[in-house]
């Protein structure tokens, strides 16, 4: 039987992961252990269980208890089930956003690189990129177009954050990632060069004069690839795009200069990763 816990006040301190601690909070919560995040909306939670992340907590309107989250309960067993009227619940941020479910779950410890490009021969880098939405939609992009993996720089928002894996319709859960971080993945170098020790061509997607066309057949022949995505409206760092083994521009049209990262994204997984 489901552990149901109704709450009548907003203030009550079972919501408080729900509705009062930032990203930063949660993402520190059992410090020195592993932090907590919140998925939310029913198909974002199913993934984040299929792919073995732990539940916490629930937390929904009364109405999907019999309805649209019956199978996630089913799934997370015994864990505290938080209930409320929909009067309480869209007092929080976004609420209507979620489709009335919400999961507290653990943050597990991030694989090392190697691990995450073991087998891989298309995997994609975030330099930097800070807008949550586009980190999502980079996620989904990546997922649907043939990319193995995601590395993230550390200035990059984190895919477990609210936004970026309810953009990704939960393919942050299905796509191995993790931080180039420490001593050994310092950015761009010598994390550039430890792409390269592991048989990655790396791919600066930039608009500099000098670049390759996406669709050149030089980059279609190369077995393994890294393509790398800079911040939005800057792009990438000058230091990184000499680092690179190649300079890949999209090519634009009606006077446009370029396109957001996450748009430039599906541009650049769609035509690389035909080639897998």
């Amino acid at each position: 039987m489901p552990n149901i816990i109704e709450i009548t006040d907003f203030c009550a301190p079972e919501l408080d992961i729900y509705a009062r601690l930032s990203e930063n909070q949660l993402l520190h919560y059992y410090e020195p252990d592993g932090g907590i995040f919140i998925a939310e909306s029913p198909k974002v939670i199913s993934r984040a269980l299929d792919a073995g992340y732990k539940p916490l907590s629930l937390l929904l309107e009364k109405k999907h208890i019999e309805g649209e989250a019956k199978e996630i309960i089913a799934r997370c067993k015994d864990i505290p089930l938080y209930t409320a009227k929909f009067d309480v619940l869209t007092k929080l941020t976004g609420f209507q956003l979620t489709r009335g479910v919400l999961c507290a779950m653990h943050r597990p410890a991030l694989p090392c690189v190697e691990d995450v490009c073991a087998g891989a021969r298309r995997i994609a880098i975030l330099e930097n990129v800070m807008n949550p939405t586009n980190v999502g939609a980079i996620f989904r992009s990546g997922a649907a177009l043939n990319m193995d993996a995601i590395l993230l720089t550390p200035a990059c928002s984190n895919p477990l954050y609210r936004r970026a894996s309810r953009v990704s319709m939960g393919t942050v859960f299905q796509i191995p990632w993790t931080y180039l971080e420490g001593e050994e993945s310092s950015w761009p170098n010598p994390g550039i060069k430890r792409l390269q020790n592991m048989g990655f061509k790396t791919v600066a997607m930039a608009l500099n004069d000098n670049s390759l066309s996406i669709n050149d057949p030089r980059l279609m022949a190369e077995e393994k690839l890294a393509i790398i995505l800079g911040t939005e409206g800057d792009g990438l760092a000058s230091c990184t795009i000499a680092d690179c083994d190649y300079t890949v521009k999209i090519p634009m049209s009606h006077g446009v200069d370029s396109l957001n990262v996450a748009a430039a994204s599906a541009v650049a997984f769609w035509e690389l990763g035909k080639s897998k």
